[in-house]
C-alpha cells in the first residue's frame, strides 16, 4: 500500500507539473482526471482549435524504460474510446489529438500526436 501511495503522489505531482507547462504554453485546461467507462484521461486541454487528450507519465528513473514506453496499445485504445465518450452528444468543432507528456527527473517532454 505504501508503494502505491508513493506512486500516486509521484503521478499527481507530474500531472500538476504538466498542467503548469501546458498553461505556460497557451493551453486551456478543460478537464483533469476525466473518468469514463474506459478509464481515466489525465488531462484534456485546448489550444488553437485543437483538443488534446493527454496521458502524463512521470518517472524518476529509466529502469523500466522511457516514460512514454509505458503507454501501450491497450491504454491508447482506452484513451481513444474515452475521447469518443467525452464528445458523445456534443458538437465537435475542433481537431482532436492524443499527446503524451513525460515528466522525467523534473524535465518535461511534450509529445504531440503520440498516437491515433
Amino acid at each position: 500500500m505504501e508503494l502505491k501511495s508513493a506512486n500516486a503522489k509521484l503521478g499527481a505531482s507530474g500531472e500538476k507539473a504538466a498542467c503548469r507547462y501546458l498553461k505556460r504554453h497557451g493551453y486551456k485546461i478543460i478537464e483533469r482526471n476525466f473518468k469514463n467507462p474506459f478509464g481515466e484521461i489525465d488531462i484534456i486541454a485546448a489550444k488553437d482549435g485543437v483538443t488534446a487528450f493527454i496521458e502524463v507519465k512521470t518517472r524518476l528513473t529509466d529502469t523500466f524504460g522511457a516514460p512514454c514506453e509505458a503507454v501501450g496499445e491497450e491504454r491508447k485504445r482506452r484513451y481513444i474510446s474515452g475521447a469518443k465518450y467525452y464528445f458523445a452528444g456534443r458538437r465537435i468543432d475542433c481537431t482532436v489529438r492524443f499527446d503524451i507528456i513525460e515528466v522525467y527527473r523534473g524535465e518535461i517532454e511534450h509529445i504531440e500526436n503520440a498516437f491515433y
